[in-house]
């Protein structure tokens, strides 16, 4: 059986009496060094001794027995000579110290961990290779880091990214931004923050039109613009689909549900969604029947359209008995209440008496996936937001993907659409998106889903959920900043182990004897994972190591002067944001000026 790479030996540690016998031999052979240099040297100035013993100790020796001269100059050259190695030695030690002062305490892990050929699929060639089969122009992939050593790392077009970042660790700025700036095609984002709008919008905006849905006033964004959720509902399948994001938004995480009312309302949901689309009627609609449970309108109109199951089963709920028939309306009323906000409602129903006399663009899904463009879809999260719009509107913007894709040669995009759900868990909250997330990187519909702990993954999607989300994802990357110790020791096992050597001395009437001892311990043990110092990330990747990363905030990239001067366009609070973007800028390029000493590059290109 072949050894892991990743159990290898930690040197013991050397015993102080040892450190000084090294450093007394070094001391003593640069001494002799010295004196022969100035010996040499001085003679031939001085032109004292023209033959002197070619072997240096003999040199050293004839010194102190008087058989060689000591000439005048060499005074000079020794202190020449000293002065030199003194300056020498305080520039190694200035560099020694910056070089410690910017590493992280667990800096020293990553020579345990992936680098090299271990990540080499994570490498830029390899993006590179990989987009050039795809046909994608432009960036190769999407950024991810650099190795402690300084070799960056892209996810290709065709991997799925999540993300498990703890609050205020840098997940905008490193993960989400960088991919937005360099993605080639569409581009999807979901938030709770404006910040990433504002960074981004300038940039995106010379690539193609930019669209901001912001129900809620996130980003203070006027709705100059509109989009008809059910324009999504062709048929019951959709409506069944809309109807669930309405659900899933309505209820607090964790929430227990009712085994009839529960189902009952979201399928009543479902049937006055697909009649109101039926007789394109806007979607507030759905919420006046709500209130009026005796009215039979939709039922007529499922009925008219064909639909005759479907009307049969809003029938039945509006002929049930009264209790059963309020519960059930109730539950359906629920779910759709963020339909009576009129800030909401804005956004999502034609101003005036119809369509056509509404001038402001309507947002067409297809059309976007098309000709490209960048869509942020922003909410807040809770009960009663407009999240299960913004679920529909990333639905409905994906499957247009999807369908797109189907068309298009090879079955993927040409273009790839990048979406970033940052806080998923919160504003987007799509219950099918764990059965589909390795069927989309096929389809060159690339998604980094980024959240915030574990557990809020679990409250979406279920245990067994999450844990499907997270293996089919291709890059998965941990920015520190949490502490759910289940899912740090699931992480630290799969960084893997090393084997330590450990040195001990004893003492007896026979001597001393030193014992050597090898014990299996964690690379990265759970301690370590809670604490991750800021701009450090662990990457677990499909066919590589798991590896450490220095985080590459947009400040330090390309597009950074640009970003700059779209957070001043857009940001209340423009010099604030930029002052913090400045002092991690200067704290990045003071990282990225120091130099590691050779034995250390030497070790990381090993």
């Amino acid at each position: 059986m072949t050894r892991p790479n990743n159990r290898r030996r930690d040197p013991g540690g050397l015993s102080g009496e040892t450190v000084l016998l090294f450093s007394l031999i070094a001391l003593a052979m640069l001494a002799l060094v010295a004196v022969n240099v100035a010996v040499h040297l001085g003679n031939r100035l001085d032109g004292v001794e023209p033959e002197l013993p070619a072997d240096p100790f003999a040199v050293a020796f004839g010194l102190v027995t008087g058989d060689v001269v000591w000439p005048d100059s060499a005074t000079v050259v020794v202190s020449v000579f000293a002065a030199a190695v003194l300056v020498a030695a305080l520039l190694v030690g200035v560099a020694i110290g910056r070089y410690r002062r910017n590493r992280t305490r667990v800096d020293d892990s990553a020579s345990y961990m992936g680098r090299g050929k271990d990540v080499e699929g994570l490498g830029r060639r390899s993006a590179v290779a990989t987009a050039q089969r795809l046909g994608v122009e432009g960036t190769p992939g999407v950024p991810i880091g650099k190795t402690i050593g300084g070799q960056a790392l892209l996810g290709s077009w065709e991997d799925m990214h999540i993300d498990v970042w703890g609050p205020r660790t840098g997940k905008t700025t490193s993960r989400a931004v960088p991919a937005i700036l360099d993605a080639p095609g569409a581009v999807l984002v979901t938030s709770n923050k404006r910040d990433v709008v504002d960074a981004t919008r300038d940039v995106r905006a010379t690539t193609g039109p930019v669209w901001v849905f912001d129900p809620q006033s996130i980003a203070l964004e006027e709705p100059t613009w509109w989009w008809n959720p059910l324009s999504y509902v062709t048929d019951e399948v959709r409506a069944a689909k809309l109807a669930e994001h309405f659900a899933s938004g309505a209820r607090d995480p964790g929430a227990r549900t009712d085994a009839y009312f529960d189902p009952a309302g979201q399928d009543l949901l479902a049937g006055l969604l697909l009649a109101a689309a039926l007789d394109g009627r806007p979607i507030t609609a759905v919420y006046t029947w709500l209130t009026r449970p005796s009215d039979e309108t939709a039922v007529d109109i499922l009925r008219e359209h064909g639909f005759a199951l479907t009307a049969d089963q809003v029938a039945g709920v509006v002929a049930a008995p009264e209790k059963q028939r309020g519960g059930v309306f109730g539950t359906a009323q629920q779910m759709a209440s963020c339909l009576t906000n009129r800030q909401v409602a804005s956004w999502v129903t034609p101003q005036g008496l119809g369509d056509q006399y509404d001038s402001r663009p309507h947002f067409d899904a297809a059309t976007f996936v098309r000709d490209g463009g960048t869509l942020y879809s922003l909410s807040k999260e809770g009960k009663g937001t407009a999240g299960p719009l913004v679920t529909a509107l990333t639905v409905a913007v994906i499957e247009a993907a999807e369908d797109l894709a189907t068309r298009s040669a090879g079955g993927r995009l040409s273009k790839p659409l990048l979406g970033v759900l940052d806080e998923a868990a919160n504003v987007c909250r799509w219950r099918e998106l764990p059965n589909l997330y390795s069927h989309f990187g096929s389809r060159g519909i690339v998604l980094m889903t980024i959240l915030q702990s574990w557990s809020q993954g679990v409250e979406v999607w279920g245990e067994s959920g999450m844990k499907k989300l997270w293996s089919a994802a291709n890059v998965k990357v941990y920015g520190g900043g949490v502490s759910e110790t289940a899912f740090l020791d699931d992480l630290s096992r799969l960084i893997g182990d090393y084997d330590r050597q450990t040195s001990t001395l004893s003492t007896g009437r026979g001597g001393r004897g030193v014992s050597h001892q090898l014990t299996r311990e964690r690379i990265l043990d759970v301690a370590a994972l809670a604490a991750m110092p800021k701009g450090r990330a662990v990457v677990l990747a499909s066919g590589a190591r798991p590896t450490l990363i220095r985080t590459q905030p947009w400040m330090t990239g390309e597009h950074a002067d640009s970003v700059r001067a779209s957070i001043a366009a857009h940001d209340p609070q423009a010099a604030r944001t930029i002052h913090e973007a400045q002092t991690q800028l200067e704290a990045a390029a003071a990282e990225l000026a120091v130099t590691p000493p050779p034995a250390a590059l030497e070790e990381e290109q090993a």
